[in-house]
């Protein structure tokens, strides 16, 4: 049961206060990115960076990233925090005063008296110098507003501006909008397009399903001026997760597009292979022509994100003409009861010809399934030698915890509390930053969730492919304890004189981790996080070494001198991490004698991939055995009727179909678990559950 908004308010309050409160840092700044990782979900950024200038008439709180890296595209962020567990109005005024002061910021940052004005160190020089330094390069200006006031039911909007010649459109993000973005069972806001209203008109459309059918399919072509159109108005919200994160990991726009726009524009339809997209509804009218779709509910581009990104890259160029690119589409129309289970799987079998593991690194993928199982039956150890233990809970869904929570009440949920304590949950973004940042890709997590999420999926995913065996418990253990570590760095950057607050924290902690990281193993010796998970806590040893290494980072960071005066944006370039590779850091002894060497961590991580390979043997059986024999003889039938079994296939499925008379052995059973994941991505829909 999703809570009502003042219940929503209350926990959202309580959780920004006790971040707070526990990494020792403002309301405002975990407020600013508790709401930011929402923004981040839900498509309107790609980054966001934490940037506090307050003067008066003036004031920004975050910026969007370089707008190279966004299509052309500034966004600046500007906050507005009230310390108050009651729900408070936020009026039509005190909106446009706010967002006032952040439109002043950005015309003073393109004055170079005001510029010289600012400390050349300060974050807040670094950002107006960012856009000062791009402004011919940016095409848009988007202004975010993000509170936990509900915005007044009397504010229809803000009209969009322009600043210099350039267009400037204006975003609230209120409690209201946010509450019913968290609530949402398909994890993204509502998209409703009006394409008579809004787009130029209603498209022809062949339906091209079975009357009576429980879905919706229709084959379009739309114009690229239309298609650029509706992306420039709702941007990465269109991309199913997939291929948002498809795209970020292989850049917005290709090449071969662009030139079959610019040079045989007539024959893009020809060339180019089109759009398979889902909607949850749509509306139509009928015509002497035919069928006209006129508008669509939660439309998803699960297939083609960059022939829509290059188009619309295309359409703001001057010297480019659309008028002739026309592209096909493939629409999908599937309720919202059935869009969390279908979605995911339209857009895994559309990808599947790209081949790209960060494309279907999601919610279902081996990897996090396997996560998630462990975090649901390990207990943690009692850090204080009580009875009493708790558990992590990975959410490789965004939602988890809160929706399995919120299913309880009374005993159950403090039950559920002290088992899993919300100080104890770890999203798989979290997970990639965590890890990343110990795998020496601390210029990567800088870039932000998303980009690093792209390229922590595409490296686990080719790990997983070459040994799934890597992935067991030692390994859960392990990426618990760097959590643990991660989480400790960022308290103890807090607490040093030299840390200023804002969004520098985010640069450092992923450096310090990586630098000590970097430096041991330079040494063939590891740090033991066998211990830190025995102790849930890191010892004063590795702490006194991270505190040495935050130091060290935070000075290259923030001197890189005139030519990166922005450290937010120069600790996303391999070039900041090889200079803080090549410090020189003298490590305290008592931390370098907890190390381990490279001996004792083969030694264990061999037993440990021993260990799983037999856990793995003993799940595969049980699930051989509870799928039942008319299960594996239907899956064996199915594969030998399309030739997709080789004869040892096919004989393993043969002795899986004499279940219960006779049970394989947990090799063949591993073999037949394989086979059936094969049959599955060929199009076999039974069984899909069971994996």
């Amino acid at each position: 049961m999703p809570l009502d908004i003042s219940e929503f308010n209350q926990d959202l309050f309580q959780d920004i206060m006790a971040s707070a409160d526990a990494d020792g840092r403002y309301a405002e700044d975990s407020f600013f990115e508790r709401f930011s990782e929402h923004l981040i979900e839900a498509g309107e950024l790609e980054t966001a960076d934490r940037v506090q200038y307050l003067k008066p008439g003036l004031r920004v709180d975050g910026y969007g990233g370089d707008p190279r890296g966004a299509e052309g595209v500034l966004s600046l962020i500007v906050s507005d925090f009230q310390t108050s567990t009651e729900v408070t109005t936020l009026t039509a005024t005190e909106m446009d005063e706010i967002f006032r002061r952040l439109s002043n910021f950005l015309s003073h940052s393109l004055d170079a008296e005001f510029r010289n004005r600012l400390e050349e160190t300060s974050a807040a020089f670094g950002l107006a110098d960012l856009i000062a330094q791009r402004w011919s390069d940016v095409a848009k200006v988007r202004l975010f507003l993000i509170s936990n006031r509900l915005l007044s039911s009397r504010v229809d909007g803000r009209p969009a501006g322009e600043q210099n010649g350039t267009p400037v459109s204006f975003s609230v993000w209120d409690l209201g909008r946010l509450h019913r973005f968290v609530s949402a069972g398909t994890g993204r806001e509502e998209v409703m397009i009006d394409l008579d209203e809004d787009f130029g008109g209603a498209l022809p459309a062949l339906p091209a399903h079975l009357t009576g059918a429980d879905y919706g399919a229709y084959l379009m072509v739309i114009p690229g001026l239309q298609l650029a159109a509706i992306y420039d108005r709702w941007g990465a919200r269109l991309l199913e997760q997939n291929v948002r994160v498809f795209l970020q990991a292989r850049g917005n726009v290709n090449k071969g597009i662009r030139n079959t726009i610019e040079n045989d524009s007539e024959m893009f339809f020809a060339y180019n292979n089109g759009i398979t997209a889902t909607a949850e509804a749509v509306e139509t009218r009928r015509e002497a022509g035919g069928l006209m779709i006129t508008a669509l509910r939660n439309l998803q581009i699960v297939n083609g994100g960059q022939t829509t990104a290059s188009i619309h890259a295309a359409s703001r160029k001057k010297d480019l003409d659309l008028s002739r690119v026309f592209v096909q589409v493939k629409l999908s129309v599937v309720g919202p009861a059935r869009a969390v289970e279908i979605v995911p799987r339209i857009s895994e079998y559309a990808n599947t010809q790209n081949r790209v593991s960060a494309a279907d690194f999601f919610a279902n993928h081996p990897f996090h399934i396997r996560m998630e199982d462990f975090s649901r039956r390990i207990f943690a150890p009692s850090p204080d030698g009580t009875f009493r233990e708790s558990k992590w809970f990975y959410e490789r869904a965004r939602g988890q915890y809160q929706d399995a929570r919120g299913k309880l009440s009374g005993s159950p949920r403090t039950k559920f509390d002290l088992e899993y304590p919300k100080s104890q949950v770890v999203s798989k973004t979290d997970l990639a930053k965590f890890l990343n940042s110990w795998r020496g890709h601390p210029d990567m997590v800088s870039r932000g969730s998303q980009k690093n999420f792209a390229a922590f999926a595409k490296d686990v995913g080719e790990e997983w492919d070459r040994s799934p065996d890597t992935f067991n418990e030692a390994f859960y253990r392990e990426s618990i304890a760097r959590a643990i570590t991660f989480r400790e760095t960022e308290r103890i950057v807090s607490e040093q004189s030299w840390y200023q607050g804002g969004g520098i924290r985010s640069r450092v902690v992923p450096y310090a981790v990586a630098k000590l990281a970097h430096d041991a193993e330079r040494t063939g010796r590891y740090v033991d996080f066998e211990r830190v998970w025995r102790g849930q806590a890191i010892r004063a040893e590795l702490r006194s070494a991270l505190t040495l290494a935050a130091e060290a980072v935070h000075g290259v960071i923030v001197g890189a001198g005139p030519e990166n005066p922005n450290p937010l944006e120069w600790a996303k370039q391999p070039a900041c991490w090889a200079r803080v590779r090549a410090l020189e850091i003298r490590w305290p002894r008592e931390f370098v004698d907890t190390l381990l060497t490279g001996d004792e961590r083969a030694s264990d991580r061999r037993a440990a991939i021993k260990e799983q390979r037999m856990l793995n043997g003993i799940e595969a059986q049980t699930l051989a055995t509870k799928a039942g024999g008319e299960f594996w003889a239907a899956a064996r039938t199915w594969g030998l009727a399309r030739e997709l079994l080789t004869p040892i296939d096919a004989d393993i499925l043969a002795v899986a179909a004499s279940i219960p008379g006779r049970l394989p052995s947990e090799k063949q059973s591993l073999r037949a678990v394989e086979v059936l994941r094969r049959l599955h991505h060929e199009g076999f829909a039974e069984g899909r559950e069971l994996l």
